[in-house]
């Protein structure tokens, strides 16, 4: 801090004390005032509301016949004080060669700006995306994941509709090691229907992202990332989607039990949720026996592809 930063602050608080130093309005004393006149913003107005798909360039020549010697700053100056002050209402920028039907969301919502998650299960973000393992053979691939243990539950359909999302939706609550209360989607329609309805069925807040926002479902975004260069990229893919679920099913298990994920701390998510769960039992006043948490791989051996 310079020294006449100081001194002004110290003769700031000498004259009003402590709420004398709170941030005060930047707005400088002096503003500049407009230099057209009301007759030659009406002309503006008037032009523009006839043509409003014309901008300054074509509006001064306009203008200039009508008798106003304008300069083409100063003609955009005055749409700009227009569209400030309300005077000027822009024309629709929708397409009329394209018919877009609403399509209302009966469950699903935009995440609040308040949701805040806490605890595993808070929030799972869910995407699909394709497979093409050989020419002609396409599947569609879904990935879950909870954004704070970083928990993934993967699964493989011939295509993706809304039936298949909502089969995803019982795996992925029988192989998640804790309750799912909140999900995040993307504006798929495989989201939709049979999904959303289930959703609503099992009390599971279902939260919808804005159009063209995939920054803001980034954590199952880098899981499709890993799978696909940990698992597709390596593995020799079978025949039938069934061989390939099964595999699948082992690249799951040994994302979430063997290998250390770093955001974690280098340890993996099941030794992070078992971590964190037994130290919020011993907190717990009222605790009297720990109960472990439910093992979504109870006959299977954990071991890498």
């Amino acid at each position: 801090m310079s020294t006449s930063t100081f001194l002004l602050w110290r003769a700031r608080y000498r004259r009003g004390g402590p709420s004398a130093l709170e941030e005060r309005s930047r707005r400088p004393q002096r503003t500049r005032q407009p230099t057209w006149s009301r007759e030659a913003q009406e002309a503006v107005r008037g032009l523009r509301s006839a043509f409003p798909r014309w901008g300054k360039d074509k509006l001064t020549p306009l203008l200039r016949e009508m008798g106003w010697e304008l300069l083409v700053s100063m003609v955009g100056r005055i749409l700009r004080h227009l569209k400030h002050t309300g005077a000027l209402r822009e024309a629709s920028l929708a397409d009329p060669c394209i018919i877009r039907r609403p399509q209302p969301r009966p469950y699903a919502v935009r995440e609040p700006k308040s949701y805040l998650p806490a605890a595993p299960g808070d929030l799972v973000q869910v995407d699909s995306s394709d497979v093409r393992p050989a020419y002609g053979v396409h599947y569609k691939h879904f990935s879950a994941r909870d954004v704070i243990c970083k928990w993934d539950v993967l699964d493989v359909f011939d295509r993706a509709t809304a039936s298949a999302a909502a089969r995803f939706l019982d795996t992925l609550i029988a192989r998640s090691p804790y309750p799912v209360r909140a999900i995040q989607v993307d504006g798929g329609s495989e989201f939709k229907a049979d999904f959303e309805r289930l959703c609503h069925e099992r009390a599971i807040s279902l939260y919808v992202l804005p159009p063209r926002s995939p920054k803001l479902n980034g954590c199952v975004e880098r899981a499709q990332r890993t799978h696909k260069e940990e698992f597709y990229e390596l593995v020799d893919l079978p025949a039938t989607i069934g061989e390939l679920r099964q595999l699948l099913l082992r690249q799951e298990q040994t994302y979430n039990t063997v290998r250390p994920h770093q955001a974690l701390g280098q340890i993996t998510p099941w030794a992070w949720l078992q971590h964190h769960h037994t130290q919020k039992t011993d907190e717990s006043p009222t605790a009297v026996a720990r109960s472990p948490l439910p093992n979504p791989y109870p006959t299977t051996e954990r071991r890498p592809l």
